[in-house]
Order: C-alpha cells, then structure tokens, then sequence
C-alpha cells in the first residue's frame, strides 16, 4: 500500500546500509526561542534556513523546564523497567502507532532489526494500552503532560513555516488539532538496549537509516548518550554522517516527509540513523523520548504550488508506518 513518493523514499533509504563515515563539519544550527512573539521574524528566517539546508536544528529556551524533561525521562524508563511479561500486555496493534514494541522494526536501509523497544502514546488510540495504576502509578496523567508541552513546541515552530509557506499562521495546529478524535501525534518513548560486551555488530544497528514520516519531530537526549547521525540525500554518494550531539535542554528537531511533500519539497526530510557505540564509548542503555507533530487523520495533505496530488494525512501515516514495521507472520517488512 504505497503511492510513488512512498517508494521514491524507500529506495532511497535502501542505499545506506553501509557504515560511512562520521564527519562533524556539517552545521547543526542552534535556534534560540526566547522572547518569541517579539522576535518571531529574525526566529523564522533562522527555522528556514536550518530547515531548507539540512533539515535539523536544535532549540534551545523552548520553554519546557529542564525538570520537566528529566521528569518525562523517569517515566520512561519506569515503563522500560516494568518486566517483559507487563509490557507484552499492551503490544502495538497492526497498522497503528500505540502501544509497546519491541525489536520489530526493521529498516529498508539495512534489513536488521533495530535494536530498541519502544511505547508509543496516540491519544484515541489508547484503548487497554495504558499500564494500570497499579503497575505504574500516574504514569498516564505525567506522560500526557509533558506531551502537551511538547505540542505547544512543535506548533510555534510549525507556524513560522506557515508563515513562509503563505498558509494562515495557525494553519498547522488546525491540522493538529488534539481535541478532534482523528489527532495522531504521538509521544514516543525509545530504550536502546545496552551493547557492554558486544564486540561483533555487522549490519546492527540502534535505529537503521531512515526518514521519518511525520511534519516535525522533538527529540529529546540525555547528554553523553550520542549515536544519532544525519546525511543529507543530496550526498548521499559521499556516505559522510553528521554526529547530532546531545546536549542538555535542547530540543533537536527535524523534518519529516509529511512536511516535505506539504511545502512542494522546499523543506528537507533528510536520512538519519543512530549506530551502535563504539567499545571506548559509553555502551549502556540509551534513553531518548521523541514527539511526533502528526495531522489529524482527516487533513488532506497538499503545497501551495500542487506539486503532488492531495492524500489524507491518515493514508499518508499508513502508506510509512506499514513499510518500516516487520510483519510477525511473514518476518518481511509490512506491505
């Protein structure tokens, strides 16, 4: 179930399951959000560049408290703590991105099985997917929380590309509206498993190499855990990899396909990966939490200049998240 700009970006993410080489001679531009509303012009033009260029920035005075992301941060790893057999109870459903997975994606880049598990937090997909009270207390309530903070994020930067793009300014939180019940943004929570002792890795990976398929995404990193990596598809010959650092108290962000087919391909959603550490590197469990700025299910996607033909946002998600997922039954990436 793929459309021809689907299979354009698998083919291209098949031609990165090679090592490369990691290079630090790219710029990752680091975007100061304070005082917004007042300089909301200079913020756009730099969200621009950043995003036209390369596709990832970072943000720093986003207006999250850092005690609120390392409060996120233990949430997530109570989840990852709870035993395989409590997780195992809130599986993510076939063809919907909710609920607890675990080593099942595999990527086109590479044919491996990523090395992570992950719970994913869809609000009206949530059904029997939440750990009780019991098992985690508040864990629901908390992580909610901070995915509103995360939304209001993702919709002031996504309304300086509004801006650019000659769309409304509030265009893009219309189209991700969390109180419609075909919202799909989702809160991810990511456990890369620890590698101590692993001297032989071949074709491994924590996260192969991939776009991802929503309009924006918030990362967040705990500083010294690095391995995330970006490499431009217009370099792709090149195989040179930008190391992302982590740094404390900033978001780093980047475009997804669904943005870049929305502004007729002026906004780039680039390859990025995380490799697995290096035996002088830290080799413990990595913790990351990202939020995915997804449109609501019913928003038809198209540019101001019709470049491609319109598609809902739901056939969109669908058409990405089947080609990246494996199929437990067949053991080949879902089609």
């Amino acid at each position: 179930m793929t459309d021809s700009y689907s299979l354009e970006e698998l083919q291209r993410e098949t031609t990165f399951g090679g090592a490369g080489k990691d290079t630090n001679d790219r710029e990752i531009r680091i975007i100061d959000l304070s005082n917004f509303d007042h300089r909301r012009e200079a913020i756009t033009e730099q969200l621009w560049l950043a995003a036209t260029e390369i596709g990832f920035f970072q943000l720093s005075h986003h207006g999250i408290p850092s005690e609120e992301i390392d409060a996120a941060f233990i949430e997530s790893e109570r989840f990852f703590d709870l035993s395989e057999t409590i997780k195992a109870q809130y599986p993510r459903p076939k063809g919907v991105n909710a609920g607890w997975e675990s080593r099942s994606q595999i990527r086109p880049s590479t044919g491996t099985k990523d090395q992570k598990e992950s719970y994913q937090i869809t609000q009206y997909h949530m059904d029997n997917l939440w750990p009780s009270e019991e098992e985690l207390p508040s864990f629901q309530a908390n992580t909610l929380h901070f995915e509103k903070q995360c939304w209001d994020v993702g919709m002031k930067v996504l309304s300086c590309f509004a801006d650019k793009l000659g769309f409304d300014r509030d265009f893009f939180s219309k189209a991700h509206d969390p109180k419609q019940t075909d919202y799909q943004s989702t809160l991810r929570l990511l456990h890369y498993f620890p590698t101590e002792g692993v001297t032989e890795q071949g074709n491994i990976w924590r996260a192969g190499a991939h776009t991802d398929f929503d309009c924006l995404t918030l990362l967040f990193q705990h500083e010294g855990h690095g391995g995330l990596q970006v490499c431009p598809g217009a370099e792709s010959d090149s195989q040179r990899w930008t190391n992302i650092p982590p740094l404390p108290n900033v978001i780093t962000c980047n475009i997804g396909d669904m943005l870049m087919r929305w502004s007729d391909d002026k906004l780039i959603s680039n390859l990025h990966r995380v490799r697995q550490p290096r035996v002088n590197e830290y080799c413990g469990s990595r913790h990351s939490i990202a939020f995915f700025c997804q449109a609501n299910k019913k928003q038809i996607i198209q540019g101001p200049e019709k470049r491609y033909q319109p598609i809902s946002a739901a056939d969109f998600l669908n058409q990405r998240i089947q080609a990246n997922f494996v199929d437990k039954e067949t053991g080949k990436p879902s089609t």
